[in-house]
């Protein structure tokens, strides 16, 4: 079994841009308008605090999500891609588990996302991993398309995750 390496990454970085170039390219595909993609630039995601993520298996980059944290205890999840030829692997759930990890060290409580009404996936993957609907917030509003989730970070185990051994003391 190969083992999902997960470390920061650099938006700079040529592997980077080429899966956030795929994802912008995927999500182009997916019957959305220009004003239904809300995905931040490699210029945007360089120029903000995003913290990105990257997840490798044999040396290869091939998934990443980064996470704008906020000053009030929240986090929004963006940019967050798994190469297809890499889906169902646990690459996805390696790279959400580091995400909420550094966002909890950072004292967030809650993580939020939008994603597309069209990502079917997306959306069992993030049901799965405990995100459930809320109101659209900030520049989704106005976009019949958008869906979002959040999670609130302040539960051990998220809602329908089932633990592997006993609970913690």
């Amino acid at each position: 079994m190969t083992t999902v390496d997960v470390a920061p990454v650099d938006v700079r970085d040529p592997a980077v841009l080429a899966l956030v170039d795929a994802l912008t390219a995927e999500l182009a595909t997916g019957g959305y308008t220009e004003d239904e993609t809300f995905g931040y630039t490699p210029e945007q995601l360089a120029a903000s605090a995003v913290h990105l993520l990257g997840a490798s298996m044999d040396g290869t980059l091939v998934g990443i999500v980064g996470v704008e944290l906020d000053d009030e205890g929240g986090g929004e999840l963006k940019r967050f891609y798994v190469a297809p030829a890499h889906r169902g692997s646990g690459v996805a759930d390696a790279l959400l588990e580091a995400l909420v990890a550094h966002a909890r060290e950072r004292g967030a409580t809650v993580l939020r996302l939008e994603t597309g009404d069209a990502q079917a996936a997306a959306l069992r993957f993030y049901g799965r991993h405990g995100f459930t609907p809320i109101p659209r917030f900030g520049p989704y509003v106005d976009s019949a398309t958008s869906v979002c989730l959040e999670r609130r970070l302040d539960d051990a185990t998220p809602p329908g995750v089932e633990r592997n051994g006993p609970a913690p003391a």
